[in-house]
């Protein structure tokens, strides 16, 4: 059976949601919003949705996407009013309509870091930022499920840009790749961290902005 698909935002205090917090609230979501959905089958059903790309605990978006099995209970056109009228603050459905494409197409993640330096930034931030960025290896340690390894995560970033809005805040914004492999856009800070202490900002918050498929256009 074909699949159908939530836009949504998760914004506000809705960041501190995590993600297995999220499918479990997008659930009842669903059952408030009396929108009957495909289950497992088995002694333990359970809703069978998912979400892309996942974000990290922290991490605000405004083009999250859901995929679920629409059962009963709406139109897809009816969704959006139905289930934000049971929604809590900072969770936003803006679209519902049918999946034609494939998540894994899904190639590219545009976020917007904004960077607070509590001290001032350095002199002439943006540029130091670009050039720091712009070398063509960036050899961090992230860590896996097991243990460290180092990565170079130059390869993954195809555009990123910077500037200064006021005397202790940057704004990055950045494309990077989503899949094959994922970059987390916080690495970008752990670059700096790890190999250009100087240059790190003492806390930055990112906004997922979009996605898009491998030739750049918006995934949905």
């Amino acid at each position: 059976m074909p699949e159908q698909r939530l836009l949504f935002q998760k914004t506000g205090r809705a960041k501190y949601i995590s993600h297995l917090d999220l499918m479990r609230t997008f659930q009842r979501i669903f059952v408030r919003a009396g929108v009957r959905v495909r289950h497992s089958e088995g002694f333990n059903p359970r809703p069978k949705i998912s979400i892309a790309l996942p974000l990290s605990l922290g991490q605000e978006s405004v083009c999250e996407l859901l995929d679920f099995g629409l059962v009963s209970g709406a139109a897809l056109s009816e969704l959006p009013e139905r289930l934000n009228a049971v929604s809590p603050e900072g969770i936003r459905v803006l679209e519902a309509y049918d999946a034609a494409r494939k998540v894994r197409e899904l190639a590219l993640l545009e976020a917007l870091g904004t960077m607070t330096y509590d001290a001032g930034a350095p002199e002439d931030i943006a540029e130091k930022l670009r050039a720091f960025f712009s070398q063509r290896s960036l050899v961090i340690q992230k860590r896996s499920k097991r243990n460290l390894a180092d990565v170079d995560i130059a390869p993954c970033i195809k555009r990123v840009s910077f500037e200064q809005t006021a005397p202790d805040t940057v704004l990055m914004r950045a494309l990077v790749t989503a899949q094959n492999p994922s970059l987390n856009p916080e690495h970008l800070i752990s670059a700096l961290r790890q190999l250009q202490p100087a240059l790190a900002p003492d806390f930055t918050v990112f906004r997922r902005l979009e996605v898009y498929d491998a030739a750049g256009k918006v995934f949905r």
